[in-house]
């Protein structure tokens, strides 16, 4: 971690501190979603902030240090998402489908999210295992999960045994692959899978395939 004393303040002028880090976030954000961990350059966020490298530096350590912060704030703002769902009062059925809602429209309206993980995982997770805070920060939506499915078992709607984790994994892939694979998918098969006019048709869809799996009849061992 490289070691930078605070810089003087110039001209007299004091920066809020919170802000110039959420707008460094930002950038950074952009940048890394750009061109990746290896191809994003410190210099040129900083060129594209009203701070310079020494700052970014003092607020965050390195680039290292940088990209984690940036993978934090990405996960704690779905997470923030998920905490303030609320299905209590739906049936289990609607309360599997508006969390598939929720995913799927946070995934399409974060596409930086989606390549930020996607370079996450280039890199074997390193970032977020060192990471004290991804560590403890969990996903709410498992608990959400783990309720929905033990109230729906219990009134006979799913049948399928399936826990949260993967539950989560199946929703979260067809969510993931629908912005990840939009090029590649688009350029193959010639569709386009966050095409504006078809959005309600694939939202739709991930919650029949997510219900239709956990209600499906199944034989008795």
């Amino acid at each position: 971690m490289t070691s930078v004393e605070e810089p003087a303040r110039t001209n007299g002028r004091i920066r809020d501190a919170a802000r110039t880090q959420a707008e460094i976030l930002d950038v950074a954000t952009q940048e890394f979603a750009r061109a990746g961990y290896d191809g994003a350059r410190v210099d040129e966020i900083a060129a594209r902030t009203r701070t310079t490298k020494r700052m970014i530096y003092y607020y965050f350590g390195g680039k290292e240090q940088l990209f984690t912060a940036v993978l934090e704030r990405a996960y704690g703002v779905i997470r923030e998402a998920e905490q303030q769902l609320d299905v209590e009062h739906l049936d289990p059925v609607a309360a599997i489908r508006r969390l598939a809602e929720l995913t799927f429209d946070h995934h399409e309206q974060h596409p930086d999210f989606i390549r930020l993980v996607s370079i996450e995982n280039i890199h074997g997770a390193e970032h977020i295992a060192a990471s004290e805070k991804l560590g403890k920060i969990g996903s709410p939506a498992l608990d959400v999960i783990r309720r929905i499915l033990e109230s729906g078992q219990k009134s006979g709607l799913f049948t399928a045994d399936v826990d949260a984790v993967d539950l989560h994994a199946m929703i979260s892939s067809y969510c993931f692959f629908r912005v990840s694979n939009r090029h590649t998918f688009g350029a193959l098969f010639g569709r386009d899978l966050v095409d504006p006019a078809r959005r309600e048709y694939y939202r739709a869809l991930l919650g029949d395939m997510v219900i239709a799996y956990l209600t499906a009849p199944r034989a008795e061992d």
